[in-house]
């Protein structure tokens, strides 16, 4: 078999997925934010997306009926781990883990992604060095809307830990979001759609929206359109501060999107030191308080940052405070004598 013959491997005669959807009566869930895409062509479209899987390890999030899992399996990985919740999905699923035997290893698992250890799908896979080449392991899903944009802040932190399935070095994603969601993803400085998503992701990856799916692709077809976005670990992250301080920054500066930035800063600190340590903030950080959120490059977002972080160093209480706790369960710096305030 020649090179370019490996590279696409043909399934023998197999029902279509819109046949095993009637023969399983298998019915989309709204709950679980189900949506079905029959198109071969697009579902072919969204695999190439992901580059070369030609020997590679893949994990599919939530195949359902297995259309996805078609075109990766045509495009010969070594290894298909596909993490399913629905159990009504795993005839279709084993049918195709039986066609394919001694061509590509295909492996079920039942489980929730959000709770699913994605190291588990490729601790076989031998570890690369980070800022070499990416690792030959990819993740792709039709992810359902609900739970999105929670799941990639997870694989987000997974990425900055370089834990999951980072540990094995820079794993590449192809994933399926509504198309406000993929556009807040990749939105640049002074985009209309710039937000907390935006810098979480281009801090630690470079994402990429590669083209949108309509919506009557889907079965049954969702109100909105769908971005399919790639998105590549950065071989050095834009910053070494840890995950949950930079998204709590993050979230204050976005939390009022058409007010001062200040405002949203104020808001990480108690009542009785909040004026002089937003001023030291914006000291340090050499940014104007008045700018407004969408403004800001991520390099600025982690000045703001770092100048928190360097008050945490010295007031470890400050991190534990949250404005939007009930006003008897917050507390004042002054609670403690043995927390001075030194205002640099």
């Amino acid at each position: 078999m020649s090179v370019a013959a490996k590279r696409v491997l043909r399934l023998p005669p197999l029902p279509t997925i819109r046949d095993l959807v009637k023969l399983y009566r298998l019915q989309a869930i709204k709950q679980l934010s189900q949506n079905f895409l029959m198109d071969e062509r697009l579902s072919d479209k969204i695999v190439r997306a992901a580059g070369k899987l030609d020997g590679n390890t893949v994990l599919e999030v939530g195949p359902g009926p297995g259309g996805i899992t078609r075109s990766i399996i045509r495009r010969c990985p070594k290894r298909l781990v596909l993490v399913e919740k629905d159990r009504r999905f795993l005839p279709t699923l084993e049918l195709l883990q039986e066609a394919t035997q001694g061509h590509v290893e295909v492996s079920i698992v039942r489980d929730d992604i959000l709770k699913y250890p994605t190291e588990l799908a490729f601790a076989d896979v031998p570890v690369t060095e980070w800022e070499g080449a990416r690792a030959p392991i990819h993740l792709i899903g039709n992810l359902p809307f609900a739970i999105s944009t929670r799941l990639l802040i997870n694989w987000l932190k997974d990425v900055s830990l370089r834990r999951g399935a980072w540990a094995s070095g820079r794993a590449g994603m192809t994933l399926t979001f509504q198309q406000e969601v993929g556009e807040r993803i990749t939105a640049p400085i002074l985009d209309n759609q710039r937000c907390r998503l935006s810098v979480m992701s281009q801090i630690w990856t470079v994402p990429f929206l590669k083209f949108i799916i309509p919506g009557r692709a889907f079965v049954p077809p969702p109100d909105v359109n769908v971005a399919v976005v790639t998105i590549v670990p950065l071989k050095v992250p834009k910053t070494q501060l840890p995950f949950d301080l930079v998204e709590k920054v993050v979230r204050h500066i976005f939390s009022m999107r058409q007010k001062y930035i200040r405002r949203g800063i104020g808001n990480l600190f108690p009542e009785d030191v909040r004026e002089q340590l937003t001023e030291q903030v914006f000291r340090e950080a050499d940014l104007d308080p008045t700018l407004r959120s969408f403004q800001l490059s991520v390099e600025e977002c982690l000045r703001l940052a770092d100048a928190f972080h360097n008050i945490v160093k010295k007031h470890p209480r400050i991190d534990q405070f949250n404005y939007r706790a009930p006003k008897d369960q917050r507390f004042l710096l002054s609670d403690d004598p043995s927390d001075v305030l030194e205002v640099q």
